[in-house]
């Protein structure tokens, strides 16, 4: 085979220059530019003949030979056109290579403002509802941090942020778990593409994790009967469901289901903003409306959170580990209450705590002599002086009689029974009792509070043991009246007319062995129960932790009554 001769000698192919850049060559054409190498840089001329082009034959840009003469024809120069297309191209190359070398490798990845059009429920089938529990605190699994906290929708996981360096981001991409809500403003968003979703199926879970009412449907409560299906498909009533007992926060559990229960402490904190608020009462106002959701999606409640900062604000004298006295919690919670929603010391009414509980009580106190024989010991003399103040309550203690110290004549243990209007006239201001070297007497002052709380004192302790006193106090589960403890005044309320107060709350004692081969005597463990009125069924239930049930109201005193909270009858 002959070789093809070489169109152009070896030494002139060798001897040109480089080919000039743009911006030379603009020049050269505007009036001539001279290379590096002193020749004259000049742009090589096209070839205008066409006999090398069949006819019909198509070009390289899609044209046909035809197309490309009448063009020509026209006074088109396609290849005009081409070359500037290659000239724009060989620009934009430049300006990316100009770019800072020094420019960091790793750039970070650019996140959407909104889904893509027609993915707007893009991951939301990924959300499992039976996973989510909305309870705990919140805080994050990794960091342990309480800002800026999202849970996961998929698997329920508590993390910090989403930002590109956030643990919720790495979540997403290592889990492949996409959908976060945020646990403050209760915005769902999709990770790591990082828009918000808005979408009016996240709505019930927006509301299990915040729930809010209106102030018709608050209204309705205590009127209507309902009854709600979780998840599961379990039937509960809302506002009577159990409270989970993680350890041994049962005394926690029986006082909040009372307070929860007394309509306008329950409305105030269902219904008032409290963002601004110290956290326990944000806490507690979150747990109220937990307990009356009708869109739950587990029909049982857990108090961590505010067990939580109980914790903390009580120096650990309150914890989920360790039991202690449901009365001494509801004294410690109530005054507490008080300050977070910015209630005053000195002035009285200064919230809603001290205006549906505080009451007036007039307390009459003499030195009791050395002269005084032992039966007159509580008797008082009207030749010495009689010191009166007049104190604020929020809750009455009552004291039961000595328990019996010996079997009956069946040799079975006597189960003392006495009447509630008996031990509440200790407040008549006729009986005295002593204390501390002195004789005192205690009345009731009108106005009555809307709500009383009564502690019925079964427990003592002094230098040696600690004894229970296991009498049952019988009551009437309506109409009692507080008249006859109260000092008239007929500026507030008629003489004889008397102060009717319905049952609405009443916690229980119940002792239990902690072996059975335990011996008499021996301190066992102490189990709390509630009872609650249902008012929209007229009907009782008691509740102990998860465990709820209907009870009759023939029965409710059979139970060691130790709190309990009386409505009075408007």
């Amino acid at each position: 085979m002959t070789k093809r001769p070489a169109e152009e000698l070896l030494e002139d192919v060798a001897d040109a220059g480089s080919p000039a850049p743009k911006k030379l060559r603009k020049q050269d054409q505007a009036g001539g530019h001279t290379s590096p190498n002193g020749r004259k840089a000049t742009l090589p001329q096209r070839s205008r003949t066409n006999s090398s082009i069949a006819a019909g034959q198509t070009m390289n840009n899609g044209h046909t030979v035809d197309q490309f003469l009448a063009d020509e024809h026209a006074g088109n120069d396609i290849l005009a056109a081409a070359d500037q297309e290659q000239e724009e191209l060989e620009e934009a190359m430049v300006d990316e290579l100009s770019i800072d070398e020094n420019a960091s490798a790793m750039t970070a990845p650019r996140r959407q403002l909104a889904p893509a059009e027609g993915f707007n429920d893009l991951y939301l089938d990924t959300i499992n509802r039976n996973l989510l529990d909305f309870d705990f605190e919140k805080l994050c699994s990794v960091s342990l941090s309480n800002i800026n906290v999202y849970a996961c929708l998929v698997c329920g996981k508590y993390y910090q942020g989403r930002g590109v360096k956030s643990h919720a981001y790495f979540h997403a991409l290592e889990a492949s778990h996409h959908v976060f809500i945020n646990m403050e403003t209760q915005r769902v968003y999709v990770l790591p593409e990082g828009y918000e979703v808005k979408s009016k199926s996240l709505d019930d879970i927006k509301f299990v994790v915040d729930p809010r009412y209106t102030r018709d449907e608050v209204r309705k409560m205590d009127r209507e009967p309902r009854t709600a299906r979780d998840l599961s498909g379990k039937m509960y009533i809302p506002g009577f469901i159990g409270m989970n007992n993680i350890k041994e926060n049962d005394y926690f559990n029986v006082v909040v289901h009372a307070l929860a229960h007394v309509p306008p402490l329950r409305n105030f904190f269902m219904l008032e903003e409290l963002g601004n608020k110290a956290q326990i009462a944000q806490r507690f106002s979150i747990l109220v409306r937990k307990i009356w959701n009708p869109r739950a999606f587990k029909s049982h409640v857990s108090p961590h959170e505010l067990l939580q900062e109980i914790a903390l604000r009580s120096n650990k004298r309150f914890t989920l580990t360790q039991q202690s006295d449901p009365v001494d919690f509801l004294s410690w919670f109530l005054n507490n209450l008080h300050l977070a929603l910015g209630g005053s010391k000195t002035k009285p009414g200064s919230s809603i705590i001290q205006k549906v509980f505080q009451g007036k009580l007039k307390v009459e106190s003499q030195q009791i002599t050395a002269k005084a024989d032992a039966g007159d010991r509580l008797r008082f003399e009207e030749a010495a002086e009689v010191k009166v103040e007049i104190n604020r309550f929020l809750m009455l203690t009552l004291d039961l009689p000595a328990a019996p110290l010996f079997q009956d004549e069946h040799d079975q243990n006597i189960i003392p029974q006495v009447a509630l209007t008996t031990i509440l006239s200790k407040y008549d201001g006729l009986r005295a009792q002593e204390a501390l070297s002195q004789r005192k007497r205690y009345r009731l002052l009108h106005p009555l509070p809307p709500y009383l709380l009564l502690h019925i004192k079964r427990f003592s302790r002094n230098k040696f043991v600690a004894e229970r006193n296991p009498t049952i106090v019988t009551f009437p589960v309506r109409s009692l009246d507080m008249a006859p403890y109260v000092e008239p005044n007929p500026a507030v309320q008629a003489p004889g007319e008397p102060v009717w107060y319905d049952l609405a709350a009443n916690i229980t004692h119940e002792a239990i062995r902690a072996r059975d081969d335990s011996v008499e005597g021996e301190a066992g463990a102490k189990v709390w129960r509630v009872q609650l009125r249902d008012r929209a069924r007229d009907e009782w239930r008691m509740v102990q932790d998860l465990w709820v049930e209907e009870v009759r109201r023939e029965v409710l005193f059979l139970g060691e009554s130790y709190v309990q909270v009386w409505e009075r009858r408007r």
